[in-house]
């Protein structure tokens, strides 16, 4: 078993990760803190397929001849998660600046409380 782990190291650590993203997001009650965990979750999960893509002595499928191929395709998916990883933190960092000035808090029970009194 310890050998197994030995060899797939990497899917512990996602599942690290995941674990630790998922528990920023729902421990934490600032929004800062939120989108850092988000951040982390995605992080894993770009790992994961990464990870789950990668073929043991495979080559790029744009050279001819017999061998073991890897899919590019994996790697194109997690180049555009990126992208829209990144834009949607960004979206989230925009909004949260807008709701501290006009609240005056990131925290989301105080929010919550400033809301209803409304």
């Amino acid at each position: 078993m310890i050998e197994t782990f030995a060899n797939r190291y990497t899917y512990v650590l996602v599942a690290a990760l995941i674990a630790i993203g998922l528990y920023i997001l729902i421990a934490s009650p600032n929004m800062v803190k939120k989108v850092i965990g988000l951040s982390i979750f995605q992080t894993a999960i770009f790992l994961f397929f990464i990870t789950a893509a990668f073929v043991e002595g495979g080559s790029s499928p744009v050279i001819d001849g017999d061998g073991l191929y890897a899919s590019p395709l994996p790697q194109v998916i997690v180049l555009t998660a990126i992208v829209v990883g990144v834009a949607l933190t960004a979206v989230a960092l925009s909004l949260i600046v807008r709701i501290y000035s006009e609240y005056g808090t990131l925290d989301e029970e105080t929010l919550r409380e400033v809301r209803a009194d409304e």
